[in-house]
């Protein structure tokens, strides 16, 4: 297969993000991604002209605001193709999901002797909820290996899972190495021995087609921040079954049937796990995004990014100083090092040259263990990425390594 430059495929969508301003080259997506106007719009509009509680008031634009909250719900089912929108439940982001599903999920299904897989590559988020699920429950916790090129080695998985594996919890992108999951193949490996399998799909929405149904997954989650919408809104779906195996983890309003000091029952899911006043505006937002998303098109924006990364790699690939990590068809991510610069160094250097990059470890210090190194510099790509981002990247990484010779 040739390979297909980013100019291209121009998106030419800079002009759709207000905080980017002419000249920064912004290249942290996969921390969280700037927000397009339709977004920004949408918030502004929902807190000006139609803000309102949702699910409790009787009068008309309380009515309206539980409408439009309920079909930003049925817009995430049919995003990543839930067979319905009472398996969406919202949370504040990934993190919180993963830890939903640990405490409920977890607490009930787990028992001392149960064992957990996970992936060198994961993000804190999906190692330390079970380490406290393990502290309460007495389960164990294996740790599948990598292969050369930094992808989650699925022929190890199968030669460790047994029948005392009752969940499987895997990054459907790295967000390090921007390595890609096979997670069809990981779902019938995990589902082979009867384990359940969980998937943190925060890299992988904003850039590849998702169909929960068709991955054949139990657990999915995702955070809106990094799918351009608004931060502290995310998603976990599960299959419907499952989430009524699953007690509440909090307490409180919205999510009860009727309470006495005697006992209280709890609506069905997902009513049950979304306690509390919800962040209303946050759902409007992601709404917006998920229809700006698809109105460019998955296919067309992973093609956009895997173009940026082949550009990206090509270049650096040729500065004797610098390592790059991870898979050459990374989905969106750039992890690299120069010899003898530490990362918070690079990310500095590049910041006076208008080039945003993040630096450090990354919520990943497993990961950065077994690469042998403390941290690493990374650029992500977004939709307002293009050619000129990646020429002030070399062009900053270059006078880099001329100021540490």
């Amino acid at each position: 297969m040739s390979t297909v430059l980013a100019s291209d495929r121009p998106l030419d969508r800079v002009s759709d993000f207000p905080a980017i301003p002419s000249g920064w080259a912004y290249l942290d997506t996969a921390a969280t991604a700037q927000k397009p106007t339709p977004v920004v719009d949408a918030i502004d509009r929902a807190y000006r002209e139609t803000y309102a509680t949702v699910h409790r008031g009787v009068y008309q634009r309380s009515a309206d605001m539980t409408l439009a909250y309920e079909a930003a719900r049925r817009r995430v089912a049919g995003f990543i193709g839930a067979a319905s929108d009472s398996e969406i439940v919202f949370v504040r982001g990934a993190t919180e999901a993963i830890n939903l599903v640990a405490q409920s999920w977890g607490t009930t299904h787990l028992k001392p002797g149960d064992r957990i897989l996970l992936s060198q590559l994961e993000h804190h988020s999906n190692i330390v909820p079970w380490q406290l699920i393990r502290e309460r429950t007495g389960i164990a916790i294996d740790v599948c290996s990598l292969t050369e090129d930094g992808r989650i080695d699925l022929d190890a998985a199968e030669r460790m899972l047994t029948p005392q594996h009752k969940l499987v919890a895997f990054g459907h992108v790295s967000n390090v190495l921007g390595s890609i999951l096979d997670v069809k193949r990981a779902a019938d490996l995990a589902h082979a021995v009867g384990a359940k399998i969980l998937i943190d799909g925060c890299q992988a929405v904003p850039r590849l087609p998702v169909d929960v149904a068709a991955l054949g997954v139990d657990f999915y989650a995702f955070s809106g921040h990094k799918l351009y919408g608004p931060t502290g809104i995310g998603v976990l779906w599960a299959r419907a079954e499952i989430l009524e195996s699953m007690p509440p983890y909090q307490g409180g309003g919205s999510m009860i049937d009727k309470v006495t000091f005697e006992k209280t029952t709890f609506l069905p899911a997902p009513s049950r796990f979304e306690a509390g006043t919800p962040h209303i505006v946050g759902v409007i937002g992601l709404h917006a995004a998920i229809d700006y998303v698809e109105g460019i098109g998955l296919p067309a924006i992973h093609a956009h990014e895997a173009a940026l990364v082949a550009e990206t790699r090509a270049a650096l690939a040729s500065i004797n100083s610098v390592t790059l990590f991870g898979p050459e068809d990374s989905a969106g991510i750039v992890s690299f090092a120069i010899e003898g610069v530490h990362p918070h160094d690079i990310g500095t250097i590049l910041d006076e040259s208008r080039v945003a990059i993040r630096a450090g470890h990354h919520c990943t210090q497993p990961l950065m263990a077994h690469l042998g190194v403390e941290a690493t510099a990374r650029a992500s790509f977004g939709v307002y990425n293009g050619p000129a981002d990646v020429a002030a990247l070399v062009e900053g990484i270059e006078r880099v390594t001329r100021i540490f010779g």
